[in-house]
């Protein structure tokens, strides 16, 4: 999930990607559906143009990676960068309690 807040509700994103599908024919082009569409439900054309990219990329209309598998990527990286951070504590504590050993061992 972004870092801003999501003012619209999944309902109300879903309802507007259809209006702008549907009107598109009428209005001549998807642009224009956008733009006659966006200020009815209070959001920038853009935003709205968004939203129906990431509609279209899930419905696999669109090329893209699919917001499912986007979101289960940045898990599985985040996962991999808590590994590699804990392996490198990892590392940092063995060669420490190695080295300890090792003064402990030419003291006697």
């Amino acid at each position: 999930m972004s870092k801003t807040t999501n003012k619209f509700s999944p309902e109300v994103r879903d309802r507007a990607v259809r209006l702008v599908l549907d009107s598109e024919a009428e209005r001549g082009s998807r642009w224009a559906a956008i733009v006659s569409i966006a200020p009815k439900i209070g959001c920038a054309a853009q935003t709205l143009n968004e939203w129906v990219k990431r509609a279209e990329i899930d419905g696999g209309r669109r090329a893209g990676i699919p917001a499912e598998m986007a979101e289960k990527m940045k898990a599985l990286e985040r996962e991999n960068r808590e590994l590699r951070q804990a392996n490198e504590i990892l590392r940092k504590a063995s060669a420490y309690f190695a080295q300890a050993e090792l003064d402990r061992r030419s003291k006697t």
